[in-house]
């Protein structure tokens, strides 16, 4: 069995038999949310309030650049969204799905400086549970919140597919996968991808088993 024993296999996957829950337990891990948005009286401008947590490198001015809302998945929940203006020139947008123990106000930063040096703008999403989003963060939700993001792009910003570049980091790198799949776009990058679920525990695995999560 690759290395596995039988008491590990029953320890971590029958104990919940349930592969949605053990994805959630191993490849998840949401920080204390670093950032708030505050919505006006017309409910249509939302503010973007960052927590010393978040660590923000930048000015007010640089900050400006970045236009929060929220959008709800056909799941139900609420997901903040955070479209980063880095150049007014910029032909590609990307898609960044973050890693798993990360939000949008920790990756904010992170963003102002990537778009300005490679010249694009990025519009990224916290996954239910993360942030600002409602919901909690399964294998179901990150393929509807990707969904609800693309959808928010294409529509918010008209942005055209042949314009959007998928760029998923790490746990970020499963729900690029599936919309990769079902859409055309520029390009897709994976930073640091998983290849299932259950390596993420046992990466000397080598099969690919009926009740693992996120595999590819």
């Amino acid at each position: 069995m690759n290395n596995l024993s039988f008491s590990e296999l029953c320890c971590l996957f029958c104990c919940p038999p349930c592969p949605g829950k053990i994805a959630s337990k191993l490849a998840f891990l949401p920080p204390d949310p670093t950032y708030t948005l505050m919505c006006d009286e017309s409910g249509s401008r939302w503010t973007l309030h960052l927590s010393e947590r978040a660590d923000w490198q930048y000015s007010s001015r640089e900050k400006d650049a970045i236009e929060c809302f929220m959008t709800r998945t056909c799941k139900g929940n609420r997901i903040a969204c955070m479209f980063v203006r880095c150049s007014p020139n910029a032909k590609y947008t990307l898609l960044f799905s973050h890693g798993n123990a990360v939000d949008l106000g920790q990756m904010s930063s992170f963003y102002i400086g990537l778009g300005s040096r490679i010249n694009c703008n990025i519009f990224s999403y916290d996954y239910s549970g993360y942030g600002a989003s409602s919901g909690k963060p399964t294998e179901k939700n990150l393929y509807a919140d990707i969904d609800a993001a693309w959808v928010a792009l294409r529509t918010r910003y008209g942005i055209r597919p042949e314009n959007v570049i998928i760029y998923g980091q790490s746990i970020g790198t499963v729900p690029s996968v599936d919309l990769a799949a079902r859409y055309e776009s520029a390009a897709v990058i994976l930073h640091s991808p998983l290849t299932s679920g259950m390596r993420v525990a046992f990466p000397d695995t080598k099969k690919t088993y009926c009740f693992d999560a996120f595999p590819k």
